[in-house]
């Protein structure tokens, strides 16, 4: 089977365009196609036989030329391809860049977004659980970048607990509060998600082996 070419989607994105009355030339200075209606913004699309950084840059390039500045691609095969497919269309939509898709077996061509202006939407929880655990958090615990492990406020929280525990034994939770300057250490502890308490009586509470063990390594 002969190796795809961007050649390979430039009959059904011509045929595409001049359906909707735009005259279509290739190879116009840097650009793969350009179409053009009477008094209307060029059309320009960029031709790749896959989504690469480098067809990217080069619609962000052609911006200057138009504000109409599409990316062509061969159609995706299969849920994983659509997956990722989707996700570079919603990276498009974020530069303002729009995007076809060629199905080759018949020529098909489909838009999936048109180039307009990108404002995302404000997710007010999103944004409040952040500053939340921004606030939370006592000092900066982790290293940018990090992998694996990441010390969060409600570990944090918990290793003060825990470092409570150690020190003075079981304790009501009340005490625990107060003594660790952790407002939700009887929930905390409680619902044990971390698996490092242990319940003694009623509202009492000790550390239990997980925990001093957690404890321990992050005193090392």
């Amino acid at each position: 089977m002969a190796a795809l070419r961007e050649t390979d989607l430039y009959a059904p994105i011509k045929a595409w365009l001049e359906a909707q009355g735009f005259e279509v030339k290739a190879e116009v200075g840097a650009v793969d196609v350009m179409a053009r209606r009477p008094n209307e913004d060029p059309v320009i699309v960029e031709l790749k036989t896959g989504f690469t950084l480098k067809l990217l840059k080069q619609a962000v390039a052609r911006q200057s030329m138009s504000d109409w500045v599409y990316v062509a691609v061969p159609r995706w095969s299969g849920k994983p391809a659509w997956r990722v497919f989707k996700g570079n269309v919603g990276l498009c939509k974020r530069l303002g860049i729009g995007v076809l898709s060629v199905r080759l077996e018949d020529g098909h061509v489909q838009a999936h977004c048109d180039p307009v202006e990108f404002r995302p939407r404000k997710s007010k929880p999103r944004k409040g659980a952040l500053l939340k655990e921004f606030d939370r958090r006592r000092g900066d615990p982790n290293a940018g970048g990090t992998r694996g492990a990441i010390t969060t406020a409600y570990k944090q929280e918990a290793l003060r607990c825990a470092a409570y525990l150690a020190e003075h034994g079981p304790r009501k939770g009340a005490e625990v509060a107060k003594g660790a300057e952790v407002a939700q250490a009887t929930r905390m502890m409680r619902d044990n998600h971390l698996g490092w308490f242990v319940k003694v009586s009623t509202g009492v509470y000790d550390l239990g082996p997980e925990g001093r063990a957690a404890l321990a390594a992050s005193q090392q």
